[in-house]
C-alpha cells in the first residue's frame, strides 16, 4: 500500500476529504474519521473520536475492554489524549486494498455501536459468554468535547 493509493480508496468511500499524502481527514455519513501514515517507519492509523475520555465511567471503559477481545476484531477501543477513540493500526506496505475499506468500515461501526453493541462487524469473536456484568445496557453516548 501507497499514500497515493490510500488517498485513491479514500476519496472513493468517503462523503468528503481535506488532506495531503499521509495525513488526511475524512467523512462517513458525519462521522470523523483520520488517517496518519509514517512511510519511513511502515505504519499506519486510521482513528476516529468517539467521546471525551473523562466522560466514561466504569461500566463503559470494562464493556469497552470486553469489545476488544471479542466484537472489536481488527480495531480497538482506545485513549488518547483525552479522546476515546477506535482504531485501526497496521504496517503500511502490507495492506492490501480490500483490508483498508474492510478497515476504515470497522472503524466507522465500531464508533457508531459505542454504547450499545460496541462491536465493529457483525462477527463476534468464538468464545463470548452471555455475562450480564459484560453486556452494557444502551446509554447515551458521551459527547466528544472540542478538539
Amino acid at each position: 500500500m501507497t499514500n497515493e493509493k490510500l488517498q485513491e480508496i479514500y476519496t472513493e468511500v468517503s462523503d468528503s476529504i481535506v488532506g495531503n499524502l499521509g495525513s488526511w481527514q475524512f467523512y462517513i455519513k458525519k462521522v470523523p474519521i483520520v488517517c496518519i501514515t509514517d512511510s519511513t517507519h511502515n505504519r499506519m492509523r486510521i482513528i476516529s473520536p468517539i467521546a471525551d475520555s473523562e466522560t466514561l465511567n466504569n461500566e463503559l471503559i470494562r464493556a469497552c475492554l470486553v469489545a476488544n477481545f471479542h466484537t472489536a476484531l481488527d480495531v480497538k477501543y482506545a485513549v488518547s489524549e483525552g479522546v476515546l477513540w477506535s482504531v485501526f493500526i497496521h504496517p503500511l506496505k502490507e495492506l492490501s486494498e480490500h483490508q483498508v475499506k474492510d478497515a476504515v468500515s470497522q472503524v466507522y461501526q465500531a464508533n457508531l455501536n459505542f454504547g450499545t453493541t460496541f462491536s465493529s462487524t457483525s462477527l463476534t469473536f468464538p468464545g463470548r459468554k452471555n455475562d450480564k456484568r459484560e453486556v452494557e445496557k444502551e446509554k447515551k453516548k458521551p459527547k466528544l468535547r472540542k478538539l
